[in-house]
């Protein structure tokens, strides 16, 4: 709710607006930072996205700005049979992706360098009225307003698994981190609610800790999973992790089982549903 009690959102300035287009330079330079160091070796190195190295995330960050900027894509099939690509999507993903592969990772920096340096001269331009235009967004029709966040989250995505790829960790901090991990924790009513679905009065409580600290209070009531309120006494659940972690397993990265198994969430009160739960995370893949 507004101040005077209206359910209309707060009127976005530009300042707003370009906030979120500095959180895409932060991300997308620091890319190229990581990336002007790496020989071939590291470029071709695999990470935790299925089929996917270290080049592969890039190439596909270039190719979703670039569709974005109504570039032409690439005049190319993708072999039939690949493991990880699992449907039209899936297919229409990897396109752009496989036919950079036999590219040198240097050819690719230079590209995304390229491709990303003219979608931020664009976005820098625009005015409210741009974004509020059209666009295709990952949840269906909206505007440049609503694409943006997305784009900042993918691409921090991206770059973290580009850093645990090569270990070179960091960047859990700052705009695009902050604002990443909340959309990631926003996801936690719709796990609970829907995908574990415990009984009404059921209380759960996710403290993350730094970096990407986080405290979210969930309770179950009429069916549905409430996300906020009044700290609990005693939760039904109250589960913990480190925030770069429960962030990694949201996101469809690592295996849960072995974090689980190390101990790594912790559980005070109803560990099995805490565990189912955290088994739930991934809503990505």
């Amino acid at each position: 709710m507004t101040p005077s009690g209206s359910d209309t959102p707060p009127t976005r300035t530009l300042a707003d607006e370009q906030a979120v287009v500095e959180q895409l330079a932060e991300v997308w330079g620091r890319l190229e930072v990581v990336g002007a160091d790496l020989g071939e070796e590291q470029w071709k190195a695999p990470t935790e996205v299925p089929g996917w190295t270290v080049q592969d995330n890039l190439t596909h960050l270039t190719d979703i700005e670039a569709r974005l900027l109504d570039l032409p894509r690439p005049d190319h099939t993708v072999a039939p049979g690949l493991a990880h690509v699992k449907n039209d999507a899936g297919v229409n993903n990897e396109l752009f992706v496989d036919a950079r592969r036999s590219w040198s990772g240097a050819d690719a920096l230079a590209e995304f360098r390229e491709v990303t340096g003219r979608r931020l001269a664009v976005l820098r331009a625009l005015d409210l009225d741009g974004f509020g235009a059209e666009s295709w967004t990952p949840m269906g029709p909206g505007t440049v307003r609503d694409l943006l966040p997305f784009r900042a989250f993918d691409s921090w995505v991206h770059e973290q698994d580009v850093r645990r790829a090569l270990g070179l960790p960091g960047w859990c901090t700052g705009p695009a981190a902050e604002a990443s991990m909340d959309r990631i924790v926003g996801t936690i009513g719709y796990v609970v609610g829907k995908q574990v679905a415990p009984p009404d009065g059921t209380t759960v409580v996710v403290t993350t800790t730094a970096p990407l600290a986080r405290t979210v209070v969930v309770t179950v009531a009429g069916g549905r999973a409430v996300t906020g309120g009044p700290m609990p006494d005693a939760p039904t659940v109250r589960i913990t992790a480190p925030g770069e972690v429960w962030a990694r397993i949201a996101c469809g990265r690592g295996d849960v089982a072995a974090e689980l198994a190390a101990g790594t969430f912790g559980f005070t009160g109803d560990a099995d549903l805490g565990r189912r739960i955290v088994e739930r995370l991934n809503f990505l893949f």
